[in-house]
């Protein structure tokens, strides 16, 4: 092995460990993966640098625009308010919000469509009296089943493809997965109404904030109390053993939070602390405190000056693995962390001093929270508000509409319709200049371009060519058993790391194979496409798993559970499908 194909799988592998178990933000992974290969002449300058030029990166980049277009023009209203319904029976309510989630993931980003669609899921389920678990995981894997009819529905589809052109220098078109991609939605449609038994009854992170005088003590402050006049951190009462002050609620009803270190005391205040209540009502004699006569502090008070809201923490959010007490995050963002909910159930003791992890939902009170402060760190639903449908539905709709006809039509190439659409959404005002920035997440492109060009690194180095010569060895010369071996083997690694990774990582191993062979490399092409999108089985085998996995409330194990059946199912679909439509 070359020093080069060394770095090329030291890189590798401990992307799988550092994405596994969260050590490092995807996008810095990304970042540190260009430059090693980058310094180390793995690649060259030119190559290293157009991963971030490359076609599928400006087009998720691209698509990002389009889809927020869609989505503020009032798409989604419109499908939520004529498609769901009031289906009496529960199979019929998963197959009532599958498809039409499918149907927008073929076209949006499936992570932009469950975020949308979590809390409408959420009101969905209390009007059918179904628990949100019984919803959530299905809404998860019908966008992932959704994205794979089309070139644009999945990240994955547009690595594997850009692959396969550099290959073979054809390009595939926007619909070319679509046989396969709706035997698996029909399949999957099928195999959630029967396997929704499975789904797991878990208790939401709402009803556990609920009762907020089980996670909160007020205490009010006499007139002649010997610390009015005082700041808070002077008389010991910011930050005291067992919680912290989140919120002082004034005689005239102003309610402060977060409280500043240099806030007075006024006689009259009610001090409403979080943490273990055995602990905080001790203070009551050290610093001459009373009861409050009756609880103020709720959930459900979302009006007025008190700003409460949700938000789970993302899966690679710096946030993981450290307690608030750890971090400025509470300081910068001019928040208060309240309580922490972790599968369903709250947790006890002092909220600041607790570990975070991927999933966990956090209740936060402050007056700036502003979803888009907190990208890449917290995940907001409460706060989604839909637009209205209107004129700029139609029009959104038929940009859509001619965007894809002149992908069908090849009247241009696929990116060319994109970025004519593109322009269309904001200067038909389907999409503010404001909106558009919001809209592309640097994240995720910094994961894609770090994802492809350690693709190319695999490919260049020969590391690709080996896997397949090994693959080979393997299946003889029966193709159908090496397609077998990389369709499992990208299927599972996909469940550990991010779809598009696994993506990148097999797209030139699959090609290989199939060049080696001599047979179609569009088979291999097509069925790869499909194979690292089944990512049932995990919560972090996709984003649209994290996504639903603190609403649900569900446990690791739930994911497995159904996961994996869903998996093999698929993954047999896609076999036999792809060899039926796109022959060797």
């Amino acid at each position: 092995m070359s020093i080069l194909a060394a770095i090329t799988l030291i890189l590798l592998i401990g992307k799988i460990y550092c994405m596994s178990f969260n050590k490092l933000p995807g996008d810095i992974i990304g970042m540190i993966i260009v430059a090693v290969l980058l310094i180390t002449a793995t690649l060259t300058t030119e190559k290293s640098l157009s991963c971030f030029s490359s076609s599928p990166v400006v087009l998720v980049g691209v698509l990002f625009v389009i889809g927020s277009g869609l989505i503020h023009s009032g798409i989604m209203q419109w499908i939520i308010r004529y498609l769901l319904g009031v289906p009496k029976r529960r199979s019929f309510a998963l197959i009532r919000l599958m498809v039409p989630v499918a149907f927008m993931s073929a076209f949006i980003s499936n992570m932009a469509v469950v975020f949308l669609f979590i809390n409408v899921v959420k009101l969905w389920s209390r009007k059918l009296k179904i628990v949100p678990s019984k919803l959530m995981i299905p809404l998860s894997y019908a966008s992932m089943l959704g994205g794979l009819c089309t070139l644009i529905g999945n990240a994955p589809n547009l690595v594997v493809a850009e692959f396969y052109t550099q290959e073979t220098g054809k390009e595939l078109g926007m619909f070319s997965p679509l046989p396969i991609g709706l035997a698996c939605c029909v399949v999957g449609f099928l195999s959630m109404a029967i396997l929704h038994r499975w789904l797991p009854v878990r208790k939401s992170p709402d009803e556990s904030f609920e009762s907020s005088a089980d996670y909160t003590v007020e205490l009010l402050v006499p007139t002649d109390n010997m610390y009015v006049g005082e700041t808070v951190e002077e008389a010991g009462l910011h930050t005291v053993n067992g919680g912290h002050l989140v919120e002082i609620v004034r005689f005239d009803r102003e309610v402060i939070s977060p409280v500043p270190k240099n806030e007075f005391i006024l006689g009259g205040d009610r001090l409403v602390y979080s943490g273990k209540i055995d602990s905080l009502l001790e203070m009551r004699s050290t610093h001459g405190l009373v009861n409050a006569t009756h609880h103020v502090f709720s959930i459900k008070d979302m009006a007025g000056n008190r700003k409460l809201q949700m938000a789970s923490v993302d899966a690679h959010s710096p946030l993981v693995g450290h307690t608030m007490s750890e971090l400025d995050f509470e300081e910068t963002n001019d928040v208060v962390l309240i309580a922490i909910a972790r599968q369903g159930e709250r947790l006890t003791g002092i909220p600041r001093e607790m570990t975070l992890r991927a999933g966990d939902t956090l209740l936060l009170e402050g007056n700036k929270l502003m979803p888009r402060r907190f990208i890449g760190n917290l995940n907001f639903f409460d706060s989604i508000a839909l637009p209205q449908s209107g004129k700029k539905t139609l029009v959104s709709a038929i940009i859509m509409l001619v965007m894809i006809l002149m992908t069908i039509f090849d009247i241009m190439p696929l990116i060319h319709s994109c970025m004519i659409a593109a322009m269309a959404m904001v200067l038909t005002k389907c999409l503010s200049i404001e909106q558009l920035q919001r809209s592309i997440n640097w994240r995720i492109i910094m994961v894609f371009a770090g994802s492809v060009c350690l693709g190319f690194a695999i490919e260049d180095t020969g590391i690709a060519q080996s896997i397949a010569n090994s693959i080979n060895e393997l299946g003889g010369t029966n193709p159908m058993i090496s397609l077998i071996i990389i369709c499992f083997a990208s299927s599972l690694i996909t469940q550990f790391i991010s779809n598009t990774t696994a993506a990148a990582v097999f797209a030139p191993i699959a090609l290989r194979t199939a060049l080696s062979l001599g047979v179609n490399p569009l088979t291999f092409t097509i069925a790869l496409m499909m194979s690292v999108s089944c990512s049932f089985a995990t919560p972090i085998a996709s984003e649209t798993n994290t996504l639903v996995y603190g609403p649900g409330g569900y446990r690791f194990k739930d994911y497995m559970k159904i996961g994996f059946a869903m998996n093999f199912i698929l993954l047999v679909v896609v076999l036999l499908m792809t060899t039926l439509i796109y022959p060797f």
